[in-house]
């Protein structure tokens, strides 16, 4: 897991198959670990980092941060996000995200609706029971296409 995180590195090749399982889910998971490395948590000591694939093939991360102020923490999956756009947008494809002791967790409901609005119902989620489909985590979600 030693591998360190690069801005633009690909996890996997671009246009691999997700369904088929071509992804390298551990080096994904690898990367949310060293994210998670670099969490700011000194109030609630729960460290947690994410990691996603672009569907160009960058790699973006991102790990939490809290505040005095604990209203205005941000999430991993905030600062993913933001990586996201700063570093080109794209969509994202697949996601997972690991608390301290780099177990897989789920993102909370408001990272949920993060994740949906930047990779669609068919983002693919590492879940702590199994890959699963973002329209599975979040059924029904509001979207876009919900203000047209």
């Amino acid at each position: 897991m030693g591998r360190s995180i690069e801005r633009g590195r690909p996890v996997s090749a671009p246009g691999e198959d997700s369904v088929t399982g071509d992804v390298d889910w551990e080096a994904l998971r690898a990367a949310a670990v060293e994210a998670m490395g670099h969490a700011y948590a000194p109030y609630s000591r729960f460290q947690v980092g994410a990691a996603a694939l672009v569907d160009d093939g960058r790699t973006v991360v991102g790990c939490n941060v809290e505040n005095a102020a604990y209203g205005v923490a941000l999430c991993a999956e905030c600062g993913l996000v933001s990586q996201l756009h700063i570093t080109g947008g794209g969509r994202l494809t697949h996601f997972t995200c690991v608390n301290g002791q780099g177990e897989v967790i789920m993102p909370c409901g408001r990272c949920r609706q993060l994740l949906f609005e930047n990779g669609g119902p068919e983002l693919l989620l590492m879940t702590v029971s199994g890959i699963k489909r973002m329209d599975e985590v979040l059924p029904d979600a509001f979207g876009p296409d919900d203000l047209a």
